[in-house]
């Protein structure tokens, strides 16, 4: 397995750090460097990755948390909450759920969240700009299905409002404490002794090319849509403790990924596919050229997490590579390190 995956890796030019797993065994595969110029290899213990949109689902996690700990006091809500009781000042929130933002239904049509706008935002800041940014942008009927970052910001926000907390504590006691991850920061948490990675491209001859990483600008743009870094192995443990009951239960999990404001397959940060048999998603950032997907059955009993670091195109091109191990994990076994 490991020479198939890495063989792989080779020949599509990709570089990264893959998570195959197999009958409920997972096993960390990693290939090339995540910092080409000091030789720090991908897999290193002091390296984690942007998991940029793959850090949805565990927003949209922590608001099914909330759902659940509210119910009967006077902070009580649900997904059909309206968002106007936390943003009176953003446009036709009264006619905006909580569901809407989960699905990304919201109708807010809004972009430029990933564009680096050089300043390091507060939590509170980037919901203000994000507020001031859809007021100003013409909005689709709510309903309407578009894929938005300012969706999980705006959650983000009701998340501190709710609790009281950052989405920062929340993140750190709600997720990171709960599972005990040792290589999951967000972005401003990241120890001196750890590295985020590097991305880059291959030219058509060379690799490592046009390096660009994450900047703390950009990151602090992105609260609770993609400023969150980990390893592909923690975060395999993240989607399983979705189900198993140390995030969510099984059936809170059938709750984040069915709501009623769902019109496409996508629902509280992932996708259900193959008659819900698998979950997915996938996550890039803008100016860089990280490719992170995930692909796992629903009981996450099979599938692969991959996030890599020098990508090989496009979002098709990256996932062909993931078909590729998804496939030879079908077809043979091998026994997790």
């Amino acid at each position: 397995m490991r020479s198939f995956v890495r063989n792989t890796m080779a020949q599509n030019h990709v570089r990264g750090s893959v998570v195959v797993i197999k009958d409920g065994q997972p096993q960390q595969i990693s290939y090339g460097w995540a910092w080409y110029g000091k030789r720090i290899g991908n897999g290193n213990t002091k390296v984690v990755y942007p998991t940029c949109s793959l850090q949805k689902v565990l927003t949209g996690a922590m608001i099914v948390q909330l759902i659940n700990e509210t119910n009967g006091t006077d902070q009580q809500f649900s997904q059909y909450t309206k968002i106007s009781r936390w943003y009176p000042n953003l446009r036709n929130a009264n006619q905006i759920s909580v569901g809407n933002l989960l699905t990304h239904t919201s109708g807010l049509t809004a972009t430029g969240t990933e564009v680096n706008r050089g300043y390091n935002y507060s939590e509170d800041n980037a919901v203000k700009w994000v507020i001031n940014n859809a007021n100003a942008t013409p909005e689709a009927k709510v309903g309407t299905y578009y894929y938005n970052n300012t969706n999980y910001i705006l959650l983000a926000g009701i998340i501190k409002a709710v609790t009281g907390k950052s989405y920062e504590q929340n993140f750190q006691e709600r997720i990171i404490d709960k599972l005990g991850l040792d290589h999951t920061y967000l972005y401003q948490n990241i120890p001196g002794s750890m590295t985020d990675a590097i991305s880059y491209v291959w030219n058509g001859s060379k690799n490592y090319k046009q390096g660009a990483y994450v900047k703390r600008s950009l990151a602090s743009q992105l609260v609770g849509a993609g400023n969150l870094f980990s390893t592909p192995m923690d975060y395999y443990k993240m989607q399983v403790g979705l189900t198993n009951g140390a995030i969510l239960s099984s059936s809170d999990f059938h709750y984040l990924t069915h709501l009623k404001a769902k019109i496409t397959d996508y629902s509280g940060g992932v996708y259900l596919k193959n008659n819900e048999t698998l979950k997915m998603a996938y996550g890039n950032l803008a100016g860089t050229h990280f490719g992170d997907w995930f692909q796992m059955t629903t009981d996450n009993q099979n599938g692969l997490v991959m996030f890599l670091n020098q990508t090989a195109g496009n979002e098709s091109a990256n996932k062909a590579v993931g078909y590729q191990i998804l496939n030879h994990i079908k077809a043979n076994t091998f026994t997790a390190n």
